[in-house]
């Protein structure tokens, strides 16, 4: 059995960003070493801000002897199947990571849940908090997992999902709108700037703005790059494309790669954006 953990490669973020879609993708995987084990022990900090709401308290009692049975990612969620009936949830917030450690590891002070099966302590480790972990009892997954819309790299992503978010939100900027993730789950900063880097459209165009034709372009190109970035950085952590925007925009001082001119890195709506005043008008 072979444990991961996630190394960043070349990109070398500026910050470590919080994890979108494929970076939860890459997460969701650590944990897969231990599918088809039992749980063996249970160690948490129940009063850790990570369990906001949920009764941490009987976890330990509900997993121990439990098997491990299906990880799936949608998103920026985890969800984590064992037998009993039981459901984890987990979302990474800023910090949160996940990890597969020997079995003799010793819980640090930021490990605050670790599921030990004979081989290895499958490990939530998050030092800010701003993460989240929820359980679930039942035959069927949680609502908050059911009800949640395609993720833009689905067949079931559609251009009618699309069209709603922009006519129902149509001051919004376009930047602001694609990080909603009532419609776009898993579409994150990177992610956001992206997108538009490659249609040529400046963050901050009002959604309504949009001719009915750029509906179908902007579908597109959130499936384009969401599943490119699955196949890329949710497989192996490997970097998208060097003709991307993604490798040049975490630092000031970044350039363009398609017309080689200085990018601007500025806030908007409390998020930071990234894009090339020359190519995106």
């Amino acid at each position: 059995m072979k444990c991961m953990r996630l190394r960043f490669s070349a990109h070398c973020y500026a910050a470590v960003p919080m994890p979108e879609l494929a970076e939860v993708e890459y997460y969701r995987k650590i944990w897969d070493p231990g599918l088809g084990s039992k749980i063996l022990r249970v160690h948490l900090h129940p009063r850790a801000r990570v369990f906001r709401g949920e009764p941490a308290e009987s976890l330990p009692a509900a997993l121990t002897g439990a098997t491990f049975q299906a990880s799936h990612a949608h998103g920026k969620q985890m969800l984590f199947a064992f037998s009993r009936r039981i459901w984890l949830g987990c979302h990474l917030g800023m910090s949160g990571e996940m990890l597969c450690l020997p079995p003799d590891h010793a819980p640090g002070k930021h490990d605050h849940l670790v599921l030990y099966t004979r081989t290895a302590a499958l490990t939530f480790r998050d030092p800010r908090m701003f993460g989240r972990l929820r359980i679930h009892e039942g035959k069927s997954p949680p609502a908050w997992w059911s009800e949640m819309p395609p993720a833009a790299g689905s067949q079931n992503f559609t251009p009618a999902q699309v069209r709603t978010a922009l006519t129902r939100h149509p001051r919004l900027p376009l930047k602001t709108l694609l990080l909603d993730q009532r419609y776009f789950p898993g579409i994150g900063n990177w992610m956001a700037d992206e997108i538009l880097w490659q249609l040529r459209w400046a963050p901050a165009t009002p959604a309504g703005s949009l001719p009915p034709s750029a509906h179908t372009h902007l579908h597109r190109t959130l499936q384009k790059i969401s599943r490119h970035a699955l196949a890329t950085i949710g497989q192996t952590w490997a970097d998208p494309p060097k003709s991307w925007l993604f490798l040049h925009r975490w630092r000031d001082g970044g350039h363009c790669p398609r017309c080689s001119n200085p990018l601007t890195r500025a806030d908007l709506r409390g998020r930071t954006c990234c894009w090339c005043p020359d190519c995106q008008g």
